[in-house]
């Protein structure tokens, strides 16, 4: 079926509206869920509402609303049971978790499957595992639109006590702000969410829809607020694309709308600017080219007119790769063909000089503050003389009172520019 054809349906608006707004709150209180590791909580309290569901149905029927205070009841009841279990024995959190949310999903399987068998019953127990978001009613729009707004406004209006007790709970505590309450509150929310998605992914899935998007957007920004708004719009453009690909594939729209989710992850994970593979691939890359670059010139420094063939074996580097970088440092201004053979320019025995005076600096100081002998030295500081910045390096150089030498003897190289003012001290 077109997918155009099927979008002028009354029923398939309501689903894909249905799935934009829980896309965007699952998005929005994700972040909160991830960067507090409450993402077992999170599946806990998805599966545990199942009992509730079922009582609600026994008093008042197939009711969105009876569902929903009975759902929300027995989240709550299990966040109560999980705490008193943490606090009332040595059990570990985990472990407390997981007893509390497999007992509830086992009351409410076994409610489901015994109701469902009553004649004239059609509570079907796949439709809240699964999702049934073909049959959102205008009574579930309401109620998902109604869940939406007041956790977005939630968020919003105590943003400052949820970005305090997650980051720096102890800080919280002096600032007046009770870090439990917060947290039963955020339970709260994350009943609503979870409740708001029955109808579209289901208790299974629902996990996948508040935890994906915002790891995805914590690849992709550093702030807060930003990952909050970046989960929101990638819940939103999930929910989109799972269900039109659900309807192009003619499959069930949760496990689409979970698939989508995990595909935007992915992406971000290799493409992310900082966090993304690829990025770190070629920042690992670019690392190990200057480390190189720097030895050689080092080299170079220590070894004046000695044949570049000399360096392969010290530096384990093949002929080949040896030409490639110094073909490199010749573009770069730093070393020159000089008399047929290969010599600093100033600009190459600057940044040699700063490389060795590092290295030496670096030995200097493991001997005189650290205790280290001269034949512990050498290995550390050939490894951190590419790490060291130059203001930790001019802090070093005054606590050691300007030294001219290394615990081997050789001269330190002064700091480019103040060779003047070093010869003062």
């Amino acid at each position: 079926m077109d997918l155009l054809e099927v979008m002028q349906y009354p029923w398939a608006q309501r689903a894909l509206l249905a799935a934009c707004m829980v896309g965007i709150l699952c998005g929005t209180l994700g972040v909160f869920i991830v960067l507090r590791n409450m993402a077992l909580i999170g599946d806990a309290l998805a599966h545990a509402i199942l009992p509730g569901i079922v009582i609600a149905f026994i008093i008042a029927g197939y009711s969105t609303l009876a569902f929903f205070i009975g759902a929300v009841a027995a989240g709550i009841i299990t966040a109560v049971i999980i705490t008193w279990i943490q606090h009332s024995s040595n059990t570990k959190n985990d472990a407390a978790i997981g007893i509390a949310f497999t007992a509830m999903f086992a009351l409410g399987v076994i409610g489901i499957s015994r109701i469902s068998r009553s004649e004239g019953v059609h509570l079907d127990l796949k439709d809240f595992l699964f999702g049934n978001i073909l049959g959102v009613s205008d009574h579930d729009l309401l109620l998902t639109a109604f869940v939406t707004v007041i956790s977005i406004a939630a968020v919003i209006i105590f943003y400052r006590p949820l970005f305090a007790t997650t980051f720096q709970a102890t800080i919280a505590r002096t600032m007046g702000i009770s870090v439990q309450t917060v947290h039963y509150f955020l339970m709260l929310l994350l009943s609503f969410a979870v409740v708001a998605s029955l109808r579209t992914v289901g208790v299974i899935l629902v996990v996948a829809m508040l935890i994906t998007p915002a790891a995805t957007a914590l690849l992709l920004a550093k702030r807060l607020p930003v990952v909050i708004i970046l989960s929101a719009i990638t819940g939103l453009l999930t929910a989109i694309i799972g269900f039109t690909v659900s309807i192009w594939l003619e499959t069930t729209p949760g496990p689409a709308m979970t698939v989508s989710a995990t595909m935007f992850y992915l992406l971000a994970l290799t493409f992310a600017p900082e966090k993304g593979l690829l990025a770190r691939s070629i920042r690992k890359r670019a690392l190990k080219r200057r480390i190189m670059s720097e030895d050689i010139l080092k080299k170079a420094m220590r070894s004046p007119g000695h044949p570049v063939g000399e360096w392969l074996a010290e530096l384990n580097m093949s002929s080949a790769r040896m030409k490639r970088y110094i073909q490199l440092l010749q573009r770069k201004g730093l070393i020159k063909m000089q008399n047929g053979q290969w010599e600093l320019t100033d600009q190459g025995r600057e940044k040699a000089n700063e490389i060795i005076r590092a290295h030496r600096l670096w030995e200097t100081y493991l001997v005189r503050k650290a205790g280290m002998t001269e034949q512990q030295i050498h290995d550390d500081a050939e490894a951190q003389e590419h790490w060291l910045p130059e203001e930790l390096l001019d802090e070093i150089d005054e606590v050691l009172g300007f030294p001219d030498k290394d615990p081997h003897g050789s001269p330190i190289p002064p700091k480019a520019g103040v060779q003047r003012d070093r010869k003062e001290q």
